[in-house]
């Protein structure tokens, strides 16, 4: 990308940025003025403590509008709903152990810390900090958490700190923080008039009204697919099987138990997709028969449980399909890639995402996962562990090099 089309990814945009109490804050006025030189317009949001380091005139008169300082402001009311509401990305720099702390455990007791809340829009932030607090596990944790919801956290650059210590703590270069910027604004509507139609979770197939069988899986790659293609601009429709999460705002959820349910909801959704991504862990095997009592403990020690293969959703799914994406997922324990070839060939796939469900800090119910994607052409990548949020995104820009190269495509996961 040349520096000319670099420079106009941000011209027009509304960009929010927050200031924090951190001897970087100074750096914050450079920053701004080089978005304004990008041609963005950018509201700055100051915490109280940011305003010792620099004033808030300072800002004010760089942005060419007020500051915002005060949840409280006279005559600027609901200033933490109104600033954000059609930002297209909200940056914190410089952003200190304090407020990477409330960001991520939901903490509102200022302006900008209750902004961060309401907005819907991406949101980068680049720590600085001093004396070793960035390897705290404290900080740590609230970084990953916070990684985990998609949120761009930039680590701090290895240089002289203010206490005249050498570390990791000093606010990333601006550079970094403005290219993080561009690729947010550049991918963050790449998907706008995608219709994408995923599911996640397990499904659990019922042995009488209190048992049933199921599987490990969390539900949180299929919501973090359905959560990233809605950032970037599709309608997104989530078919879900029984999970202990919250349904994503701005996507339609169809919540189903059995295979059975799910192969339904999903042919009903089927023609209206653009891209289909089966994120779900759909049960190989059902109960033949399911018992309409609870079945009790019999004198006999032995109990036979008879099954029969369930739905092959995926299957069905390709030899319907006109146009759309077809995508697949391939959990494995072993000979991963092998696997995943035959899967991917067997089921007239366009793609399809193989992980490892035993390695370490990924799989199942984990809040990372690390995959390798093939593609139908020969294509093959990995992708080492990372927060689901981030390989969803991923995924989802794979799935739109296929669509640029004119191959249709669909995200599937059993």
């Amino acid at each position: 990308m040349g520096a000319d089309q670099s420079t106009a990814l941000l011209h027009g945009k509304r960009l929010v940025l927050g200031v924090t109490g951190s001897i970087a804050a100074f750096k914050a006025v450079g920053l701004l003025r080089t978005l304004k030189g990008h041609g963005a317009s950018v509201s700055v949001v100051m915490t109280n403590s940011a305003t010792k380091f620099v004033t808030p005139l300072t800002f004010e008169v760089l942005s060419g509008e007020p500051v915002t300082v005060d949840l409280f402001q006279a005559h600027e009311e609901m200033k933490h709903l109104t600033v954000p509401e059609h930002a297209h990305a909200v940056i914190v720099a410089p952003a200190t152990a304090n407020v990477l702390a409330k960001a991520a455990v939901g903490l509102a007791d200022d302006v900008l810390s209750t902004m961060l809340l309401t907005a819907r829009c991406p949101l980068i932030v680049a720590p600085a900090m001093d004396g070793g607090m960035w390897e705290h596990p404290a900080v740590v944790e609230h970084v990953k958490m916070l990684r985990s919801r998609g949120v761009i956290v930039l680590d701090p650059d290895v240089g002289p700190l203010a206490s005249g210590r050498i570390g990791q703590g000093r606010l990333a270069a601006e550079s970094r923080i403005v290219e993080a910027l561009q690729a947010s604004v550049a991918s963050q509507a790449d998907w706008l008039g995608q219709r994408v139609l995923v599911s996640a979770g397990p499904t659990q197939e019922a042995i009488d009204p209190v048992r049933f069988i199921s599987n490990r899986s969390s539900g949180k790659m299929g919501y973090a697919i359905a959560e990233a293609a809605r950032d970037r601009g599709a309608e997104v429709v989530l078919v879900t099987g029984p999970t202990a999460l919250a349904p994503p705002s701005g996507v339609k959820v169809i919540s189903v138990v059995s295979a059975h349910e799910m192969a339904d909801a999903l042919f009903r959704q089927f023609d209206w997709a653009t891209v289909v991504i089966m994120a779900a862990a759909v049960a190989d095997f059902r109960p033949k028969q399911q018992a309409g009592h609870k079945l009790k403990k019999g004198s006999s020690p032995a109990f036979a449980l008879e099954l029969e293969t369930a739905p092959d959703i995926l299957s069905m799914l390709s030899a319907r399909r006109t146009t759309q994406i077809l995508v697949g997922f391939a959990a494995e324990t072993e000979r991963l890639i092998a696997h995943a070839t035959a899967k991917l060939a067997a089921k007239g796939l366009d793609m399809i995402v193989a992980n490892d469900v035993t390695k370490e800090g990924a799989g199942f119910g984990s809040d990372d996962n690390a995959a390798v994607i093939l593609t139908r052409s020969g294509g093959q990548k990995e992708f080492a562990v990372m927060p689901k949020r981030r390989l969803a995104d991923a995924i989802l820009t794979e799935v739109r090099h296929l669509q640029s190269m004119g191959q249709p495509s669909s995200l599937t996961t059993e």
